[in-house]
């Protein structure tokens, strides 16, 4: 499924080559036809303004959501095990489940990055690809309201993720999300319960995604 590989470069740190590879991406997106009709069409629609655009205002954004934001991290256990240190050992037992299938890290790439699960994603079958993406539903749909209230275009794009896998924010979580987004309401936000939704530590793709006590880049190219 490359769609999920699609994905995984639009949430990757901006750069030219994603730029060239637009035309290959909105390809792939259109005749894969994972992403629903509705979310598809916003999603190629977003593809089209990103061509032409300036790269370094792309990567100003990117680094002001991502990079400097704790509620939008795209490091997934962060929003699990904070800086415990269950995250190692959740990190450890995720880089075992994508060398079951082959997908090797490079270096400095963590397993937790979205970006890096979506390319797993895309080595799986439908089926597993969609549950593995109901285990992370919780931190999608908070990253997701996080996106829209800040009227960023990325929230086009975890829109398109949240469709694929017949997810769809409730309305209570994105006004829950809305809030208040200060360290220390997020701290205490975190504190409360695991990030990973009501089926966490279920067996996903064949091994355990990991451990969910609570606790306070790939290529552009498919």
């Amino acid at each position: 499924m490359k769609t999920f590989r699609a994905l995984a470069a639009l949430l990757d740190y901006p750069n030219e080559a994603l730029l060239e590879a637009l035309p290959e991406l909105a390809e792939t997106i259109e005749n894969e036809a994972l992403v629903p009709p509705a979310e598809r069409a916003r999603l190629l629609a977003f593809l089209g303004q990103l061509q032409g655009s300036d790269l370094m205002a792309l990567q100003e954004h990117y680094v002001d959501l991502f990079d400097r934001s704790r509620a939008l991290s795209l490091h997934l256990f962060e929003h699990i095990h904070g800086e415990s240190r269950d995250r190692g050992q959740a990190m450890v037992e995720l880089k075992k489940l994508y060398a079951s299938k082959g997908l090797e890290l490079s270096a400095g790439e963590l397993p937790d990055y979205l970006p890096v699960l979506l390319e797993y994603l895309s080595l799986c079958e439908p089926r597993e690809a969609t549950e593995l993406l109901e285990e992370t539903a919780h931190v999608l749909i908070m990253i997701h309201a996080g996106l829209a209230r800040r009227q960023s275009y990325y929230a086009t794009v975890f829109a398109a993720l949240l469709a694929t896998a017949g997810l769809e924010a409730p309305l209570e979580e994105v006004e829950a999300a809305t809030l208040d987004d200060t360290p220390e309401a997020l701290d205490a936000a975190w504190a409360e319960a695991p990030a990973f939704g009501p089926r966490a530590g279920a067996a996903i793709c064949g091994a355990p995604f990991g451990s969910q006590t609570p606790s306070p880049r790939s290529s552009a190219g498919c």
